[in-house]
């Protein structure tokens, strides 16, 4: 299922719960509404809104936000341009909605949208989805079947992550005026009659006919037209690479969806593009063009935070829960690149990250080494594998690191000041194994003399700090690393074109892993521009896993298979990890409503906050805003 939302249940009833739900699925050929892949929704069958809104939040007022970059394309489903913001690559983002919604605070769980109900048979092998009467484009015109089965098609054919998440739907087909049914290559995948919810609906008749100068629209290309959408939001306005302004849609079809009540509060969403996060953390701080800001930087969070508008109460500076934090995030090597394609030399580097230091120095102690792809849920791998996840990997143990059966997978820490020698020497003997030795100070290939050199992509400034000392310690052997900072729209394009050495990549994970893994990991996805396989894996007991975790009958053996292929990627050192943490920090000018609570299982639900006049009022007064 898509990445987000998710969350960590733990194992003790999961397989009973999962069974109970395959169980289900064997009465089949009947109309649901929710759907749920671990455990039914906490709602049943009669989810009115979620339990946390405040129903009778008050519309209005302006939601401010700074994006770092450019954007020169309002067509998010093709690899080509820089989207604005507001759009999603995989998603409806602000104009359009999906066939259902991914539940905010539960993991695998969706809710009616533009599919008012689906059902599927015994088998999996097909899933027939319902429309609801009442879903409009912003033109009045119904949302149909015919739009549903054009934006499968034009996906499928342009997104290369659509394109690898529906692999196994072979077509669409409109089955009456109502309903249509995607048909699957495979039976089994007990995911796919559900994450066809994810699927994003285009409106055929905008994209097939012709702009205001009479020429044809193309949705294989990039446009600054605004697009005709369908969700909440609509452009108002916008200034090419700068500044974009949404507005709320008054008379939104899908506004009293249970999904909708309570939230999409803000009458006008205004992103304005900075060049850098220095002037964009300058925007914050003097008020009136960036409300929310969110902090992942520990020493940001214990520092950065002392301006006057804090000192006063007109800045909050809070800390939210959140339980679907699972990722790796780390330094991909792109194995794409000769210097990478050797184990010991991805192990060497893995090495030489020093988190123990880094967290205490600059990071105040707050942050969590990463030690797995799933970090925080029960699909982590631990120990040596055993059981069903042993019996799996013996099936391609003359092809795995022989180390994966005996040791279990660990990091070095630099926590003890003896530590740092031993762990270069560790990685200079890993190197020297791999054909790499010091000459004089320089780390060289032995047979042809060439300097380890490579490149560190980036385009965020602020993240020098952090990286250096990563550059220092392989300079301390000879390597040659260095850091390299482009504009966020060349870093996309050369991110989507894999061209790059070494980058920092957040790969962010469910509670339910299925079809997303392919574009994460397949072989296919290797070679496809724009997946999200950055280390460019190919390796066919990688491919091998990922279907096992795809076609999974239980939640035991889901758990397995997923353990396995976690094991099988750590073990082959394709990601320095860096660390990660539980909590999402915000500091956002004091001019919103929040209800009570929020959902731990994403964090703050922005969404669900609305605008308070009175105080926004009161800020308007004291601080420089930019209306």
């Amino acid at each position: 299922m898509k990445a987000i939302p998710k969350t960590f249940p733990a194992l003790a009833g999961l397989a009973v719960v999962f069974l109970l739900g395959v169980a289900a699925a064997a009465s089949a050929d009947e109309w649901r509404t929710s759907g749920w892949l671990i455990r039914e929704s906490k709602y049943g069958d009669n989810f009115q809104r979620y339990d946390y809104v405040n129903p009778d939040a008050p519309k209005g007022g302006t939601l401010n936000s700074t994006v770092v970059g450019t954007f020169d394309s309002f067509n998010p489903y093709v690899v080509q341009g820089s989207p604005a913001a507001g759009f999603s690559q995989f998603g409806g983002g602000l104009l359009y909605d999906t066939l259902m919604e991914q539940a905010i605070d539960e993991g695998s769980v969706y809710h009616p949208l533009v599919a008012e109900a689906y059902k599927f048979p015994a088998d999996y092998s097909s899933v027939t989805y319902r429309l609801n009467p009442a879903a409009r484009w912003h033109d009045g015109q119904p949302i149909t079947v015919d739009d549903v089965v054009w934006s499968f098609n034009v996906l499928k054919a342009n997104s290369p992550m659509y394109n690898r998440y529906f692999e196994n739907v072979t077509e669409a087909v409109a089955v009456s005026d109502r309903e249509v049914e995607f048909r699957f290559n495979q039976k089994g995948n007990r995911e796919l009659p559900n994450i066809l919810g994810d699927l994003v609906v285009l409106p055929k008749h905008w994209w097939e006919g012709t702009d205001a100068s009479g020429k044809k629209r193309d949705i294989t290309k990039p446009t600054l037209e605004i697009p005709l959408g369908s969700a909440a939001y609509k452009i108002k306005s916008f200034k090419p690479g700068s500044e974009i302004i949404w507005e709320r849609v008054p008379d939104y079809w899908g506004a009293k969806l249970p999904v909708k009540v309570g939230r999409e509060n803000f009458d006008t969403r205004r992103y304005t593009y900075f060049l850098d996060e220095s002037a964009e953390w300058l925007a914050f701080i003097k008020g009136g063009w960036q409300d929310i800001n969110p902090e992942n930087s520990g020493r940001g969070w214990m520092t950065k935070y002392d301006f006057p508008a804090i000192k006063a109460g007109d800045v909050i500076k809070k800390e939210f829960k959140a339980q679907s934090r699972a990722n790796m995030q780390g330094f991909a090597m792109n194995t794409r690149r000769p210097l990478f394609q050797d184990r010991r030399v991805r192990q060497a580097l893995s090495y030489l990250y020093d988190f123990d230091t880094i967290n205490r120095t600059q990071s105040f102690g707050l942050n969590t080494r990463i030690t797995s792809y799933f970090m925080g849920s029960d699909l982590a791998s631990s120990g040596l594998p055993q059981g069903e996840e042993l019996e799996l990997l013996n099936q391609y143990k003359d092809k795995l690191p022989p180390e994966l059966f005996t040791q279990e997978w660990s990091l070095p820490a630099f926590d003890k000041p003896q530590a740092e020698r031993k762990i270069l020497k560790q990685s200079v003997d890993l190197l020297a194994s791999a054909g790499w030795v010091i000459k004089g100070s320089k780390m060289v290939n032995a047979k042809t003399g060439a300097p380890f050199r490579f490149e560190i992509l980036d385009f965020r400034q602020g993240a020098e700090a952090t990286m250096m000392p990563y550059v220092t310690m392989l300079r301390k052997i000879g390597i040659d690393a260095t850091l390299r900072f482009v504009d966020q729209s060349q870093y996309v394009n050369r991110l989507n074109d894999f061209d790059f050495d070494m980058t920092t990549v957040v790969l962010p994970q469910s509670d339910s892993p299925g079809n997303e893994q392919r574009d994460f990991w397949s072989s296919k996805a290797a070679d496809s521009p724009g997946s999200r396989n950055y280390e460019g894996i190919k390796d066919p007991v990688v491919d091998a896993l990922v279907d096992k975790v795809i076609f999974a009958r239980s939640r035991d053996e889901l758990t397995a298979a997923t353990h396995a292929l976690d094991r099988v990627l750590l073990w082959n050192f394709y990601v320095v990890p860096q660390f990660t943490r539980p909590d999402v920090w915000l500091a956002y000018w004091n001019k919103f409503g929040i209800p009570d609570k929020q959902p731990t299982y994403i964090g703050p639900d922005i969404e669900s906050w609305w605008i308070d006049p009175e105080k926004e009022k009161a800020l308007a007064a004291k601080y420089k805003s930019v209306d």
